[in-house]
């Protein structure tokens, strides 16, 4: 079977930079520009319209930014795949939690563009597979979580996560790594990571398969003991319960 080409809708305010975008994807095989947009409403308007595949979108726009726009576009069936092209690297993490693919930085490198389009290849194959559930009205999950190390991003894959724990407005990520703070709510990260990670206190999700034994305490505590991670966690005795019949069909 021919491989079909990746759609790509186009959207920037500036002429100049979609004609460079339009330049690098022409070189590039199985890729067919279907539109440009020059502002966000425009590009949700062109989604709903031509359907592509991925939307290459810029975030400083007039009106509609790209983050208000790509929020929106997480709601369309299908979903496209967002990757980001801006002059700025301030808003990575928002556009990570935005559910965009990929970051790039202008001026935007050939070989950078490349590595972005793979990434929503594999996007397009998972959602294929996927279709049954999104069809369902089931949000697909992340497969990483985007951290801020100073100025840069460290991205975390789900899959290497021990535990997560609620600090202020933090939550530490526990990993096989090390450990990072990322701007998110433990409410939100167990909603969207439910099949994944179990709650065992108020302040603390883990991993489902890190959890070999539940110990009580001769004070009558309960702890989780992990694969991973060092010391065991707390359980509290809301979440007992539930973190029992969770273990029961591990």
């Amino acid at each position: 079977m021919t491989a079909q080409p990746m759609r790509v809708l186009v959207v920037d305010d500036e002429p100049l930079a979609r004609a460079r975008l339009r330049a690098l994807l022409a070189s590039m095989p199985l890729i067919e520009v279907v539109g440009e947009a020059g502002d966000g409403q425009a590009a949700i308007d062109a989604c709903m319209r031509l359907q592509p595949d991925a939307v290459l979108l810029d975030i400083a726009m007039p009106g509609m930014d790209g983050l208000e726009a790509a929020r929106a576009l997480a709601n369309l069936q299908p979903r496209p795949a967002v990757v980001f092209c801006t002059a700025y690297d301030a808003h990575a993490l928002s556009a990570f939690e935005a559910q965009a693919l990929d970051y790039l930085v202008k001026p935007v490198r050939s070989e950078r563009l490349a590595q972005a389009l793979d990434k929503v290849r594999t996007y397009l194959a998972g959602r294929g597979a996927g279709r049954g559930a999104a069809q369902a009205g089931e949000p697909r999950a992340r497969s990483q979580l985007c951290a801020r190390l100073g100025g840069n991003l460290r991205m975390i894959p789900v899959d290497d996560i021990w535990f997560l724990q609620a600090d202020e407005k933090y939550v530490v990520v526990h990993h096989a790594r090390g450990e990072d703070l990322i701007e998110e709510s433990l409410k939100s990260l167990e909603t969207e990571f439910a099949d994944r990670f179990v709650r065992i206190h108020r302040n603390c999700l883990v991993a489902r398969e890190e959890i070999i034994e539940l110990r009580r305490s001769p004070e009558g505590h309960v702890h989780a003991v992990l694969r991973h991670g060092g010391a065991a966690l707390e359980v509290s005795r809301r979440c007992l319960t539930h973190v029992r019949e969770t273990l029961r069909y591990l």
